[in-house]
């Protein structure tokens, strides 16, 4: 329909100029692919409806935690406006684009496949699902059961393998939805850092999983992609695999920023800023760290420490998969009762069940206290109020801190700070030593990473694309209406 419109516009001189004006405009929004992972938040600009559905997401989270490249990010962390990123990733040959989620909780990268049984077909996030046909790429091969990665997925021969025989997975989520199929091996293609701001095409040969069948949110969800990505720690993670390929080190940092939306997530060791690190909980399926207390406004909340060791894992997950900020009930309620001291007129309410709100009209930061979380080596994490507090309507304001014994399905507690704390800080994780960090800064700007083939320190800028989609699709519509008129007045 767009191109009909087109062609019977380019009769005339004046729409041909128009035209050419509305190519060159939109290749300069677009702009040069310079990452790989077009990065969005799924639940984008739904405000404070969207409440209730955070807190569905994050429970499923939790119930499902299981050279240098530069990616793109966009999105933002405030509760109304997001919950989690998705990215563009290209695989095979010829290349094709597919839209995953960004998960730093989980192991494998899996996308939806042609015969898929109840895989959604479409998405109300502005993106065209595409559905990975292994038959079609010239590149692509099944992972056999006997073969070293099959085994190394499982930690344990697969059982009932025949040779030849495809290596299958299911995951079961903590909502009881699931994805099962087999793994396969294809070219997934990145954009390594090559110059300041530059980069050059790279790609890998990547195992990840085919989805043959979906069941419960996961094929139901109008909010749906073509698949999930995982940064986990396992060997079956992607930046594993390409570590293990000798293509990249088992390092990657994300910034994500809160004020403006998008930030910077990428692969390499960052030399600019310097991030001070706490050492990684040792066999955890998870990023855990060791806290040792809370402040607030510099005090020391009164809490054993070891409270933080509470539930089934050790020590504090940190989560960028994660929206809100989960606390054991008797940390969450010694916070919230320091949260209003500057407050003590000032009545709550409820929103949605569990979200205590409130309406002032002043400044957050002003008229609220900054939490400070201190970990094992001295690493400190500040939260400032215009962090943990997020605006649903017209000075109305709610608390982003939630009781974790109140969220998971079996009771237990656990601490896992999600993206309401981590947002506008520099977060690292080196896996190679076992260690995660952070420093505040401004998401916005660029850093360094250093290209180990050369040794040279090459700067990545920050990306937004978390409405790049969206402002094209519309500025497309207002170009496409714009020469309508235009042309219009020219017969």
């Amino acid at each position: 329909m767009f191109w009909q419109f087109l062609k019977m516009d380019l009769r005339r001189k004046g729409c041909l100029i128009l035209l050419l004006v509305l190519v060159l405009v939109v290749n300069i929004v677009k702009g040069d692919n310079n990452v790989v992972f077009n990065v969005k938040h799924k639940y984008g600009g739904r405000g404070g409806s969207v409440l209730n559905e955070l807190k569905a997401h994050d429970s499923r989270r939790h119930g499902r935690m299981l050279a240098a490249v530069d990616f793109q990010l966009g999105g933002n962390g405030q509760p109304t406006d997001a919950a989690l990123y998705y990215t563009k990733l290209t695989i095979g040959t010829p290349p094709k684009d597919y839209h995953v989620q960004v998960d730093t909780g989980s192991d494998i990268l899996w996308v939806n496949c042609a015969g898929c049984r109840r895989c959604p077909s479409k998405s109300s996030l502005g993106i065209d699902l595409t559905l990975y046909d292994l038959k079609a790429s010239a590149s692509g091969k099944t992972v056999s059961c006997d073969q070293d990665f099959c085994t190394d997925m499982f930690n344990a021969p697969y059982s009932d393998c025949r040779v030849g025989a495809p290596c299958e997975y299911q995951v079961t989520y903590g909502d009881g939805s699931s994805t099962s199929g087999y793994f396969v091996k294809d070219f997934i293609h990145f954009d390594q850092v090559s110059g300041n701001l530059k980069t050059t095409s790279m790609n890998g040969s990547i195992a990840f999983g085919c989805s043959s069948s979906q069941s419960g949110e996961l094929g139901s969800s109008t909010q749906a992609v073509d698949g999930i990505i995982g940064f986990g720690q396992a060997n079956s993670s992607l930046i594993s695999q390409l570590a293990v390929s000798g293509k990249v080190k088992k390092v990657f940092a994300h910034c994500l920023d809160g004020s403006n939306g998008g930030g910077i997530f990428a692969i390499g060791q960052v030399v600019q800023p310097k991030v001070k690190s706490t050492p990684l909980v040792p066999n955890e399926p998870h990023y855990n760290v060791v806290m040792k207390g809370i402040e607030v406004n510099g005090k020391a909340l009164d809490i054993p420490t070891t409270i933080f060791d509470a539930g089934s894992n050790r020590g504090t997950i940190i989560d960028s998969g994660t929206t809100l900020a989960y606390l054991p009930n008797k940390v969450y309620s010694a916070l919230m009762s320091k949260l209003m001291v500057k407050q003590p007129d000032l009545p709550t309410h409820l929103v949605e069940g569990s979200f205590h709100c409130f309406y002032y009209s002043g400044k957050v930061d002003d008229g609220f206290p900054v939490v400070t979380f201190q970990f094992a080596d001295s690493l400190s994490l500040t939260v400032y109020p215009h962090d943990y507090l997020f605006q649903v309507n017209d000075n109305e304001w709610c608390i982003g801190w939630q009781d974790s014994g109140m969220q998971t399905k079996d009771g237990k507690e656990i601490t896992l700070l999600g993206d309401l704390v981590l947002s506008n800080k520099l977060v690292l994780y080196d896996l190679e030593n076992q260690s995660i960090g952070w420093t505040e800064y401004n998401c916005s700007s660029s850093i360094k990473v250093r290209d180990e083939t050369s040794g040279k320190d090459y700067t990545i800028g920050a990306h937004n694309i978390s409405s790049a989609s969206t402002v094209n699709s519309r500025m497309l519509s207002m170009f496409i209406l714009m020469i309508s008129i235009l042309c219009n007045l020219l017969k």
